[in-house]
């Protein structure tokens, strides 16, 4: 099976859930820029979902780069991903409204933690279909970065309930790991 249609959905879903986000902005009741205030909060938890979208978009695209194909497997890993994906625009839109309270950084975690999951399992699928020798497995390794991730979410959830600056500051180091994509499959892919 060719890895274009599914390429394509997942910018198509993608560029959908960061539209949703942007359309939750609401504009400040005010001219000056003491109006902003009440929606920094709002502002930054977008921010930082547009960045996690982003970092998904970006090395989900190198994923794909470093397959030949895909199957039914590897659709269904996918929608997985992106099923999580689609949460974030929820999750943060509770985030920024309820001013960093609990429950909310926790669900936002937890949305968080089953993308990183999702994401995972899809590289996994991926190596499997194409084998261990393949780009795609030289290139991921271990994928530490993974791991690291998900402990990292799963340090944070429960943080949450204590200090919820303290979960964000989690989940602003796991997007700090992510920003830069993958280099190692670009060079394999090169070669």
């Amino acid at each position: 099976m060719s890895k274009g249609r599914m390429e394509a959905f997942s910018d198509a879903v993608l560029a959908v859930i960061i539209t949703i986000m942007v359309l939750e902005l609401k504009t400040p009741h005010g001219t000056s820029l003491a109006a902003l205030e009440p929606v920094i909060p709002v502002l930054l938890s977008y921010v930082l979902s547009f960045v996690y979208v982003g970092i998904y978009w970006n090395n989900h695209h190198h994923l794909l780069h470093a397959t030949q194909r895909v199957n039914g497997a590897t659709l269904w890993a996918n929608l997985h991903l992106l099923f999580w994906i689609s949460l974030i625009p929820f999750t943060t839109a509770w985030v920024g409204e309820n001013h960093l309270d609990s429950w909310p950084v926790a669900v936002y975690g937890v949305v968080l933690l089953l993308a990183g999951m999702a994401y995972f399992i899809l590289a996994r699928v991926l190596i499997r279909l194409h084998g261990r020798g393949s780009t795609l497995a030289t290139s991921i390794g271990s994928d530490r970065k993974s791991k690291l991730s998900i402990l990292i979410y799963a340090t944070a959830i429960p943080l949450a309930f204590v200090q919820p600056w303290i979960a964000n500051v989690g989940y602003v180091v796991v997007a700090i790991i992510w920003l830069v994509p993958d280099r190692r499959i670009e060079s394999k892919v090169a070669q």
